[in-house]
């Protein structure tokens, strides 16, 4: 499949086949690409909570409640859910991990590759904590990142996805516990497979035209 075809045969899935799984060895690929994608100075401001199991599922559900009850289905009918949770902040002690596991992993040949790692990572950091105060928002465009990043990986695989910001952040923040431990709901995806029913399934895409979005020099 190529990259047109991926992007084709993606699309926002609405109804999913409640009995049909993601294989394990899949969802594995999906992991790995979520371990593996791409963030602004490997800043990684990310954790993932899964879930394949009913009584997973529903606690994640919990967050499509009141007016977000359309994407209700969407997680029950689901075979697995992600719900993308972002780091508030960025503080020295998580930069130093950083450094550690990058060092553990044999990224330094020498001290000095180690310590411009270091600097340039707190310049960067320092940026948005100190001067534009919008660290979250930073982490929260890394996040989006991998967001995509599965998206187009589960579409390779011929798995289908929904992404959902329609949910209620806070009551996933307090069903998870994520503000003590420096987290915040942020989105989901669901993946699984599309039911013949499908009405979004069949609908033409549309985009803009080429001439319109893109300026060659």
């Amino acid at each position: 499949m190529n990259l047109t075809e991926m992007a084709n045969f993606r699309y926002s899935t609405k109804e999913f086949i409640a009995d049909k799984k993601v294989s394990d060895e899949d969802f594995q690929q999906i992991k790995n690409l979520m371990r593996m994608s791409a963030s602004s100075v490997n800043g990684q401001p990310w954790h993932f909570i899964i879930a394949n199991t009913d009584e997973g599922k529903s606690r994640i559900s919990k967050g499509t409640q009141g007016m977000f009850i359309f994407n209700e289905a969407k997680v029950l009918n689901a075979s697995h859910v992600i719900l993308f949770c972002v780091k508030t902040d960025l503080t020295d002690d998580y930069l130093e991990h950083l450094l550690d596991v990058e060092d553990q992993d044999g990224r330094y040949a020498a001290q000095e590759h180690k310590d411009m790692m270091a600097g340039g990572r707190k310049m960067f950091a320092d940026i948005h904590r100190n001067d534009l105060n919008d660290v979250r928002h930073w982490n929260e465009k890394q996040l989006y990142l991998n967001m995509g990043t599965v998206l187009l990986g589960a579409a390779s695989l011929g798995i289908d996805a929904v992404p959902m910001e329609g949910i209620d952040a806070a009551a996933l923040d307090a069903e998870f516990g994520l503000c003590e431990k420096g987290l915040a709901a942020s989105a989901i995806i669901s993946l699984g497979y599309r039911t013949e029913t499908d009405f979004n399934a069949n609908l033409p895409k549309s985009r803009l035209p080429e001439d319109e979005i893109f300026t060659v020099l």
